[in-house]
Parts: structure tokens; sequence; C-alpha cells
């Protein structure tokens, strides 16, 4: 997988540091594939475990209001088959409801239990900053996805007396490597990913939300204009595609507790 750092450096080197490993929240089915579906194509490519925890149903998505009985069904389906393009088939749901969605503790305290049960190299969350830019991708529940991940990451995550009932139930403390955040602000973005060879499986993946996208020529046109102007604003050669990500050191040669 080709990375590249922008001009904010990214602490992330792929000569150097290997991921094994992965765990993505989003608030909604769909979100993944929008913000990182080319990334994880590739990961799981070279061999990366990838799993998704969805925080709600998606059960306020959609467009027909005779599909109201149906939606969760049918979302959850089509996150299934879309996960399954991009070669990812472990999917978590934390079942809260579609936009009342908040960094509580009960919620936070989901979050750490998966990612002690997974142990992850890299958390791939949604950012928890607003990007004033394009509102769109800083829906409440995006923005609480983040919040939450981010409190959870730490420190949480790594305090054997957070939640205690984790610990008693056998998941211990974890210090998380990397957090990756995704539809923030772009002065943010540290990192950026050649996703040319991957394309096409992230805009198939896409395709699958049909309930939620029904207009597909112009999701592509928008899609692919996003990821040439994220290659270009990355760097990298003309004609490529990428995305991009607000990459985070959590623990690392550096880091010391508290600091």
């Amino acid at each position: 997988m080709n990375t590249f750092a922008t001009q904010a450096q990214s602490p992330f080197d792929p000569e150097h540091q290997r991921i094994g490993r992965v765990l993505c929240f989003t608030a909604h089915p769909d979100d993944v594939d929008f913000g990182a579906a080319g990334t994880i194509a590739a990961w799981t490519a070279a061999g990366v475990e990838v799993s998704y925890c969805i925080m709600t149903d998606g059960d306020a998505g959609g467009f027909d209001p005779a599909q109201r009985d149906e939606i969760v069904r049918l979302r959850n389906e089509e996150q299934r088959r879309a996960a399954a393009l991009v070669g990812v088939t472990d999917i978590h749901y934390l079942h809260e409801r579609d936009g009342y969605l908040e960094p509580s503790h009960d919620v936070i305290r989901e979050v750490v239990r998966l990612i002690r049960q997974l142990r992850p190299d890299v958390v791939l969350s949604m950012h928890p900053e607003r990007n004033w830019n394009r509102l769109q991708k800083s829906h409440p529940d995006h923005l609480a996805v983040g919040e939450a991940v981010t409190r959870a990451v730490y420190p949480a995550l790594e305090n054997p007396f957070a939640y205690p009932e984790l610990a008693e139930a056998g998941l211990e403390a974890y210090k998380l490597p990397w957090l990756w955040l995704f539809a923030g602000p772009e002065e943010r973005e540290n990192h950026v990913v050649d996703v040319t060879d991957h394309v096409e499986a992230k805009l198939a993946a896409i395709h699958i939300h049909v309930s939620q996208h029904p207009d597909i020529e112009a999701m592509d046109r928008t899609v692919r204009g996003l990821m040439v102007r994220t290659a270009e604003r990355g760097g990298l050669p003309a004609g490529r595609s990428a995305e991009a990500f607000h990459v985070v050191a959590v623990n690392g040669a550096g880091t010391i507790a508290g600091f």
C-alpha cells in the first residue's frame, strides 16, 4: 500500500511501521465506505485483518416511507455486502439510535470493550472536529463517534481501573499504537493513502448502499473528484486518487504515561 505524507508530516512511516489488525468505528452503515474503503481494500489485500463497529443501525436513513419497518434490516444487509467487497467480514453494532448518538459512558465503555477484545494496531474513526468547509461530513452522530472513540482510546483503554467490570471479565488494559481519523477538517490531515488501485472497489462498495444513494452516476462523479483532489492536495503525481487521514501516535517509543 502506497502512502504519502502531506506537508504536515505524518507520524506514521509505512516503510518501518507495520499494521496487522485494524478496528474501524463509524456512526452509520455506509460511512466507512465513503471515508476509507479504498484504504481498507488496500489493507485487506496486504493481509491486514479489518473489523467494523457501526454505532447506530441507520434507522433514520433512507427516503421511502414504505421501508421504515425494513430499513434496519436493509441497511445491515447493505453494509455486510459492501464490506465483503473490500475484504471485511467481521462487523459489530452498538445498536444506538440513529440521530441520537452521544459520547456517553455507556458508549465509551462499549468502545473500550471492543478494542480490548480485538487489540488492533490501528483504530480508525470519524473525526471529533467539525468540518466547516463541508458540513455534510460533520453529522452530529459522526462527531459523537469521534469524541467517544477519542475518549475511549485515552485514558480509559489503557487504565486498568477504568470500567473495572471489563477487567473483571478478563479484558485487560491495552495501549493502542495508532488512531487514524477521517472526515475532519482538511487542516488536520497529515497522512494520505494512494488508493488508485482500489477506486473501483470503493465505488462498488458505495453502490451497494442504494437505499441511501440512489443516484449512482452523481455519486461516482463526486467521489472520484474528491479522491483526485485529495491526491493533488497531498502532493501525489497527477492522475492518482487518495484518501486522507489525521493520524495520531497514541503510544510509541516516545510516549510517557500522562504526557
